[in-house]
């Protein structure tokens, strides 16, 4: 079985410090380069069949390319801060250059055809109590419109519980879309120490798989079928995942609770949002 738990630092490249594609993740459709860049340092990109967001971390950058351009402001941090971003379709070579240096992702997938969809973010405040979270969406639940790539980040207080209830996307219904699914993990530190969280999958019987692992600062985590969930924050520690999505078909979530935990949903209704959200702030609303 491939692994599905990738630890900080196993698949980087030069200024690449996050590569999973296809093969790597031995699925079809998903991919994710996360990549760091000095003042000025130019990375390289060929989409050939994929599509790609370019996703500031950190850092403002410059992306250019076969007659386009696009000067993206980004953002200081992931902790207070929404980002702006590109979509770059199918078939283009491309440049992104570090403004003043900062951290990039590009999440990606193999792409039907090519789109030009807005880049609109649309935040939201999730759950209740303490299973409270804030979901910054670029490409999932908003009206941008890709060929198959669903991005977006939650950010979750320490102590508080994500992605639950587990839930899982991995076969085609009126409810539900077939998906791959990467996490990428990132974990707010103190003088403390570096923070830690808590991650899960598990499958049906006709489909067993089960992941059950402490996550650190630049983990990464696969999930190709099965209910995934919880990502549990350690106390003390504000947990950020990004997730990137593809299937077969159109770009769109779709999926169901495991029915065991659903039942929590409706304990939400007399639980207000945890007061420390939001943790990041859309500033072009302002």
């Amino acid at each position: 079985m491939t692994e599905l738990v990738l630890r900080s630092g196993s698949t980087a490249s030069g200024c690449r410090d996050v590569v999973v594609d296809p093969k790597c993740a031995g699925w079809t459709y998903s991919g994710l380069t996360i990549a760091s860049l000095t003042k000025d340092e130019t990375l390289e990109l060929t989409t050939d069949d994929h599509e790609y967001l370019v996703l500031p971390l950190e850092g403002s950058f410059t992306v250019q390319g076969d007659g386009f351009r696009a000067d993206l402001a980004g953002r200081s941090t992931i902790w207070g801060e929404v980002t702006d971003y590109a979509f770059v379709p199918r078939h283009r070579t491309i440049t992104v250059t570090a403004v003043s240096g900062g951290r990039v992702a590009l999440p990606n997938a193999l792409a039907s055809e090519d789109l030009c969809p807005p880049t609109e973010v649309r935040v939201e405040l999730r759950g209740a109590g303490n299973c409270s979270r804030q979901v910054v969406n670029y490409a999932v639940a908003n009206p941008v419109h890709t060929s198959r790539l669903l991005a977006c980040e939650v950010l979750t207080p320490g102590g508080n519980w994500s992605s639950y209830p587990p839930h899982k996307h991995d076969e085609e219904s009126q409810v539900e879309h077939e998906l791959e699914e990467i996490y990428y993990f990132e974990i707010r530190g103190d003088e403390h120490g570096p923070g830690m969280a808590f991650h899960g999958t598990y499958g049906t019987p006709d489909r067993p798989i089960h992941v059950a692992e402490m996550i650190s600062n630049g983990d990464v985590a696969l999930v190709p079928h099965g209910w995934h969930g919880p990502c549990a924050a350690a106390p003390g520690y504000d947990l950020y995942y990004l997730n990137v999505m593809a299937g077969p078909g159109a770009a769109e979530w779709k999926s169901v609770d495991d029915p065991h935990y659903g039942w929590i949903r409706q304990t939400w209704q007399d639980q207000d949002i945890d007061p420390r959200l939001p943790l990041a702030v859309d500033d072009s609303k302002e």
